[in-house]
């Protein structure tokens, strides 16, 4: 019987390939779609919304941190995968004593790659898993990224503002832009106004989610730095590491082209 590991270095004991399946992470539910588990999937959470024509009939089992563990234990899964950072430990732990528990630690491509793969090893699914990560690593080894180093802000929230900082997926997905995070803080720290005065980013990305930034605030942030180009950015091109990776070098190239068009760097 092989031996499976997940990207924490936890030991995952499956006896056989797994036919009950609940994802609680989003982009990892698009992409156990997308490897062909549609069969296999008996679970998701409610902010689970790619491919939304095949999630309609699939079991909701709450929000990524509140999720139904009753509910969970009641469909009976084989399997559940989860992310260290989008679920909430407590949690996870009240999973794992029920049911196997696959978590995924990710915060560079790489890491994105490396959970594609073991994802298909798990699920029985290695020949699709490696031609999707096979195709996204070349997608973004040919990408004609222009390097800019444009000092970045990137917003993922607003009241209180929150950015993304360094060591995050997000980060490595400015860089692979050839854009420099201005922020030198791990994870996701708080700032207010005079922290972004003092930062002085040339370039504000304003995300669509998890809070949905709309025109208005990017008049709301021109008022505190009014040199800075802002703009609205898909956010789940800059933090969705599973299938979803397929369509962000292409996206990155189109939005460098479009600041650039904005003014000359």
């Amino acid at each position: 019987m092989p031996k499976y590991y997940d990207q924490l270095n936890r030991e995952i004991n499956l006896p056989s390939v797994p036919k009950r399946i609940i994802s609680i992470v989003p982009s990892q539910t698009e992409l156990l779609f997308y490897l062909g588990l549609e069969e296999e999937i008996i679970g998701i959470t409610k902010f689970c919304i790619h491919p939304a024509e095949k999630l309609k009939s699939v079991e909701k089992v709450g929000g990524t941190k509140q999720l139904d563990i009753e509910k969970i234990k009641a469909l009976k899964p084989d399997l559940i995968i989860a992310n260290k950072e989008e679920n909430e430990r407590s949690q996870i732990e009240e999973l794992i004593n029920f049911c196997p528990v696959w978590i995924s630690d990710i915060y560079s491509l790489g890491d994105a790659l490396d959970m594609i793969k073991r994802v298909g090893n798990l699920t029985g699914k290695e020949q699709e898993a490696k031609i999707l990560s096979t195709q996204i690593a070349q997608q973004f080894n040919h990408i004609t990224i222009q390097q800019s180093n444009l000092q970045t802000a990137y917003f993922i929230w607003r009241k209180p503002y929150m950015v993304a900082g360094r060591n995050t997926f997000i980060d490595d997905m400015l860089l692979r832009c050839g854009l420099i995070n201005v922020f030198e803080q791990e994870r996701y720290p708080e700032i207010d106004a005079k922290t972004l005065i003092g930062a002085n980013p040339y370039l504000i990305l304003l995300s669509s989610e998890p809070y949905p930034f709309k025109d208005k605030h990017i008049v709301e942030l021109n008022a505190i730095v009014p040199n800075a180009i802002i703009k609205l950015v898909d956010g789940e091109m800059f933090s969705w590491y599973g299938s979803r990776l397929l369509h962000a070098a292409a996206y990155f190239e189109e939005l460098l082209s479009e600041i650039k068009s904005v003014k000359s760097f």
